[in-house]
């Protein structure tokens, strides 16, 4: 008898969606899980007809975080651990060369919180909440959530609510920035895959180029992040799409990013 994947990949309209299918532990993370889902999205990076990538949670849960029965009495250090499985994973999501949209449809916990924050564009169920639970278990965040998070929140939201573990809520992620969108639970799969295929229509080189600008700005000064724009600006104005965007303009039609074959 064949175990269910621990990732689900299913392609429409040029969006993919990875869902993590580990339902009956609101899909806590094991090894299998995180490795495949670097894998998968490797492969997507690489493959032309994927425009847009969603992550999202099989059942109740989105992530619950690490499956502790997973590493209980195993021989590798946290340090080996991370390094491994989880700093991978988080490389891999912000340098993609594609957007990422976390589709938070329910709890994300610990890892699994630093995983909803890690997408380009994070989209919530009205039940879907946030808590940096490391500090229930006397660790500290990790898998990014120590560099995303005071860059939503500031440092001091970020300290409280890591050092209280306080669970956050949709309407509040969205008032704190944590989220950019909150749909209905019973809605939320077609929302998501709606505006998941109106990112897709965009331009994906330049946005690929954007996502680059972004990230790199978020640890330089204005000097570099101007020469790293000009630079990335002469790519995007080479390409196609530029063209295209143009012609489109003068002759008041809307643009067509998509090439298909």
């Amino acid at each position: 008898m064949t175990a269910d994947p621990v990732i689900l990949a299913r392609t429409q309209a040029h969006v993919l969606t990875l869902t993590l299918n580990r339902p009956d532990k609101l899909n806590a993370a094991n090894d299998e899980l995180l490795l495949t889902l670097t894998r998968e999205l490797q492969v997507a990076d690489a493959t032309p007809d994927v425009r847009v990538v969603v992550l999202t949670g099989a059942g109740r849960g989105f992530c619950a975080g690490q499956d502790l029965g997973d590493v209980s009495g195993r021989d590798m250090t946290f340090t080996e651990h991370l390094h491994h499985t989880y700093n991978p994973l988080i490389r891999t999501i912000r340098g993609l060369g594609k957007p990422v949209i976390s589709a938070v449809n329910g709890v994300a916990a610990g890892a699994g919180a630093s995983l909803a924050l890690a997408g380009d564009i994070r989209l919530w169920a009205a039940s879907a909440s946030l808590i940096e639970v490391f500090s229930n278990i006397a660790l500290i965040p990790d898998s990014g959530s120590t560099w995303t998070l005071p860059r939503l929140v500031g440092y001091h939201r970020a300290f409280e609510l890591m050092a209280l573990a306080e669970r956050v809520r949709a309407e509040d992620a969205l008032r704190l920035g944590l989220c950019e969108h909150v749909f209905a639970d019973d809605t939320f799969a077609a929302d998501v895959q709606a505006y998941a295929e109106r990112l897709a229509q965009r331009p994906a080189h330049a946005l690929k180029l954007t996502k680059q600008a972004l990230v790199a700005a978020l640890t330089s000064g204005l000097d570099e992040a101007l020469d790293q724009e000009a630079a990335l600006q002469q790519l995007a104005g080479d390409h196609w799409e530029h063209e295209e965007g143009v012609s489109a303009f003068k002759a008041k039609r809307a643009p067509q990013f998509i090439r298909e074959g």
